[in-house]
């Protein structure tokens, strides 16, 4: 992986509070999410990446440069942020306009751009309303459409799907994924775990400042092998599959369901159970009607590594 954001130690602390501690990690392009609590130190690691804060300890890079006091990376950089600080009586044109003007844009290719960027959003009718009459969801695009008007090689978003309807959820989502489809590097943050399963497998997990775990939710599995995986088999030959299954080494308990037919294993390496438990169900011809982890998820690894860090 060709990193395009780089972190060596970061951290950052106020007094005696520990905003972000220690962190290092690489990040390419694609989308990866940034996961944990509330409180956990998600924005002000993006506030430490796009310059906003300078680090107490520690080095981050974007595209090769540092990320302190230089100016010239925010051609290449977007940052979405999670709070809303708008002029509510500019429209979300004049909104627009203003910013990429900020950005040493001509009046005109700075309404060009607006334009351009309002589409992209699904906002052009709303571009000549106020900004204080959008809802939660338009005020969300309004604060992409500012991201994104030029196209910018990396993309932080903070908490990005926060109080839309499902319909803009949807599109947005859509429209992260096809960013980092793109070869762009897309870093977006949330405390909710459905939405970043819904738009990458790549993660960090964060909590209390630190990064706690990073891969997928499959290779972070690998990383707490402490924590019994549950595994559900449904099957009419649960009395002989019971028996066969005491002997295997990876399983840790089994227990009965809550039908007639199913069995609950908990292992703690999945992997070697499902090939071990393969090759029984060929030598013995079992009948398997259902098999699934119930935990093999990234919540259940979520909230395991957050309870234990």
């Amino acid at each position: 992986m060709n990193a395009t954001i780089e972190m060596n130690g970061l951290s950052k602390w106020y007094e005696q509070v520990i905003g972000v501690n220690d962190i290092t990690a690489q990040i390419g392009p694609g989308v990866t999410g940034l996961l944990g609590p509330n409180g956990a130190g998600k924005t002000t690691l993006l506030k430490l990446l796009t310059g906003q804060m300078k680090p107490s300890r520690g080095t981050a890079h974007i595209l090769g440069h540092p990320v302190w006091n230089c100016p010239e990376l925010y051609r290449d950089l977007g940052f979405c942020p999670d709070i809303d600080l708008f002029y509510e009586d500019m429209t979300g044109m004049e909104f627009l306009v203003y910013l990429i003007r900020l950005h040493g844009y001509r009046l005109h290719d700075a309404h060009r751009l607006a334009d351009e960027v309002l589409e992209r959003v699904h906002l052009t009718e709303a571009g000549n309303k106020k900004i204080g009459a959008y809802s939660k969801g338009m005020r969300q695009q309004i604060k992409l459409a500012q991201a994104i008007f030029h196209r910018p090689q990396v993309l932080l978003l903070d908490e990005p799907l926060s109080g839309m309807d499902p319909v803009g959820r949807k599109e947005m989502i859509d429209w992260i994924q096809a960013h980092g489809e793109e070869g762009r590097t897309v870093l977006v943050s949330s405390h909710i775990l459905h939405e970043i399963e819904s738009m990458t497998q790549r993660i960090l997990l964060i909590n209390h400042g630190m990064l706690i775990a990073e891969g997928n939710v499959h290779e972070i599995r690998e990383l707490i092998q402490s924590h019994p995986c549950q595994v559900s088999i449904v099957s009419p030959d649960r009395e002989v599959l019971s028996n066969r299954l005491v002997a295997f080494p990876e399983v840790v308990s089994i227990r009965r369901g809550d039908s007639e037919e199913e069995l609950l294993i908990e292992t703690r390496h999945p992997d070697r159970f499902h090939e071990r438990l393969t090759d029984l169900i060929l030598e013995e011809k079992l009948t398997i009607e259902a098999l699934s982890s119930p935990d093999d998820n990234l919540q259940a690894v979520f909230d395991y590594l957050v309870q234990s860090s």
